[in-house]
């Protein structure tokens, strides 16, 4: 990517110049046909040279990639996306509120198990290899990006967004969407970081996604395995989607990109929101879904920088994403009113189900999926900062999780070893009658929680974590927001305003003097006080009626945590695999000063992955016809990749 694209100057290219004035005058004879009393309707009939000029240079650059469709929609306003949807896209509406509505066909999530990464020279040592990282070889990529852009031709229209991953300037990345659907551009343009006029001037990509969802993969080319394919290639610096329209995949492209660019920046990609209070303490929620992380990050007394992707920087905190991408299922009014008031004009609902006659939608109508999704620019909530970036380093951070165990306290204070221990868990359980065939609560594990967007293996997160934590001096919680008392079924879900009071306490700085205890076999460290929370409700070996059964589902917890980590294990120091649950019952041994020394002293190897195995890179070169697409460079690349890809030993 980043290839330099060579343009005539003034009077250099004959042919370019005819053409060009060509176009003016047949713009020019348009605005006559208004007549003398009559004034043109848009401001597009008073192009000028210059204009022509630059739409020139854009339509190059985009056949460098081997696009020669003549309309493109380069940027374009929401209210223009409208109407082309609702043209030429099946399913398309406008909802009561001035939303636009629409359907992404058969996929109505993220297909995790068609992911794949090309297995190629610059990255393949960083990338931890298996079953979230599948391989692909050079050849099946390039056959399936040359079907992806042959499908893109045949189209009589496309949409391009430029647009920014990262609000900070010093670290944000470039990216190019080129997709078929009004719709797709426009989920991209809420979700990016879009570009002043002045910014959009000379505008190189790092990162080009060929969006061909509407077209399936070639699923004979070796590797693929079904009619969809989410393809990664992070040395030419591009990403293929075929066989699915689920707008969700092209943002969680960007951002398993930024999970494997910012470690190289030595800057720590989070799956978190965060938000910032009056004083300007910065708190970062981690939790997987139906935790409480955006209801619990959506503050009013708390100004909002994002509900989904981060990065840690040296500086501060900033945002990935321009926008949000919030569930709808169950949404109302009364439980999250920023969310609801956001579904406005230039928002996107998608597979939401609603009323023909009206158009109000219904977010309690789970017909098409229980997967409904709203999206929205950030500046369409009341409270949300933008730009989405803060130089104030986190005070605190906190791990969600939602027990149905009813086993874990609803608040404790980790230690250091402890933060890696649970972070590269990543725990929250699944409930009976959530999915077919779930009678009893599951414990469900998601590393770092964001397994699916990992590239490297989950310990280099955690270390960065840990040392950020050490360097700013930031206190770490774990927060369940799942059940007491007894297990789902038997005790009750935390009533939501302890939980919101548990947070205050932590942000008001109540629990720094107040007496603290060790639960049983977790070994974590309870507070016995916290205002306006019941103290019974904090220790579950006391919120539980029947002790007997307490101790059983306690011990069924632990052991499936063990059993989870064995994955991890080998990565990590022995005072983080000792940090977890003792199923012996026994407390643990505090660690030693020299296992405490290992795990503050600053690790050597942020940027760089373990190996899963030591298969060597691919060696072969890019096919030479889709030579001219856009690289990922690994040196010089002009901005935010300027001295990404430097040398290994500058990141091991």
């Amino acid at each position: 990517m980043n290839v330099r694209r060579e343009q005539s100057g003034p009077g250099g290219d004959h042919g370019r110049f005819l053409e060009l004035l060509k176009k003016q005058i047949e713009a020019n004879l348009k605005t006559s046909t208004h007549g003398e009393q009559s004034a043109p309707m848009t401001k597009r009939d008073m192009f000028d040279l210059s204009q022509f000029q630059d739409e020139y240079a854009f339509e190059h650059s985009i056949s460098q990639y081997g696009i020669q469709v003549k309309s493109l929609y380069h940027n374009a306003s929401p209210a223009v996306l409208y109407e082309l949807a609702l043209k030429y896209e099946a399913g398309s509406y406008i909802s009561d509120t001035g939303a636009l509505m629409c359907s992404s066909g058969v996929k109505t999530g993220r297909s995790p198990q068609d992911k794949r990464l090309v297995e190629e020279s610059t990255s393949s040592d960083d990338v931890w290899w298996g079953r979230v990282n599948i391989k692909l070889s050079e050849a099946s990529y390039a056959t399936n990006r040359e079907r992806a852009i042959d499908y893109l031709n045949l189209q009589e229209r496309l949409y391009v967004v430029d647009a920014f991953a990262g609000w900070d300037p010093e670290y944000r990345v470039r990216i190019r969407v080129i997709a078929s659907r009004a719709y797709h551009a426009l989920f991209m343009q809420n979700m990016l970081v879009m570009p002043t006029k002045e910014e959009l001037k000379n505008f190189e990509p790092d990162f080009i996604i060929y969006n061909a969802g509407s077209f399936p993969a070639n699923r004979y080319a070796d590797g693929i395995t079904s009619q969809t394919a989410v393809l990664l290639h992070f040395g030419r610096g591009e990403m293929v989607l075929l066989g699915t329209q689920y707008a969700g995949e092209m943002k969680k492209g960007v951002f398993t990109l930024m999970m494997y660019l910012m470690p190289k920046m030595g800057q720590l990609p989070l799956h978190s929101s965060c938000n910032v209070g009056p004083d300007g303490d910065v708190t970062l929620f981690f939790g997987l879904s139906g935790t409480g992380k955006t209801t619990l990050s959506a503050d009013p007394r708390r100004s909002l920088i994002g509900d989904d992707e981060h990065v840690w920087t040296d500086t501060g905190v900033f945002n990935i994403e321009g926008g949000c991408y919030a569930k709808c299922i169950g949404l109302s009014h009364e439980k999250e009113p920023e969310i609801y008031d956001a579904i406005r004009f230039g928002a996107v609902l998608e597979n939401v189900c609603f009323d023909i006659d009206q158009r109000n939608p219904d977010y309690d109508d789970t017909g098409v999926t229980e997967n409904t999704r709203a999206c929205y620019p950030l500046q369409h909530i009341p409270n949300a900062i933008t730009p989405a970036v803060t130089q104030t380093h986190p005070t605190n951070i906190i791990l969600l999780t939602c027990d149905a165990f009813g086993v874990l306290p609803p608040i404790a204070r980790l230690t250091p070893e402890q933060v890696m221990y649970h972070f590269i868990s990543g725990y929250t359980a699944k409930v009976a009658g959530t999915e077919q065939g779930i009678t009893e609560p599951q414990a469900t594990f998601s590393s770092c929680f964001g397994a699916p967007f990992l590239v490297r293996h989950p310990i280099v997160y955690a270390e960065m974590l840990a040392d950020k934590l050490k360097a700013h001096n930031a206190a770490a919680w774990l927060i369940n927001t799942g059940w007491v008392g007894g297990g789902y079924g038997k005790g009750s879900r935390i009533k939501l305003r302890y939980t919101r009071a548990m947070i205050d306490a932590i942000h008001d700085k109540a629990l720094e003097d107040v007496e603290y205890e060790t639960s049983q076999i977790f070994n974590l460290s309870v507070p016995k006080h916290v205002p306006n929370v019941p103290d019974d409700v904090l220790m579950p070996s006391r919120s539980w009626a029947n002790k007997t059964e307490y101790m059983k589902a306690l011990s069924k917890l632990s052991q499936l945590f063990v059993k989870n980590f064995e994955t991890y294990a080998d990565q990590c120091p022995p005072e983080v695999q000792h940090a977890g649950p003792v199923t012996s019952g026994k407390l643990p041994h505090p660690p030693s000063s020299s296992a405490m020394a290992h795990l503050q002293s600053p690790q050597p190897s942020r940027g760089a992955s373990p190996r899963a195995n030591e298969t060597e890179p691919h060696p072969e070169n890019f096919p030479e016809d889709i030579s001219k697409g856009g690289r990922l460079e690994l040196t010089g690349v002009e901005g935010v990749l300027n001295g990404v890809h430097k040398t290994k030993t500058e990141v091991k």
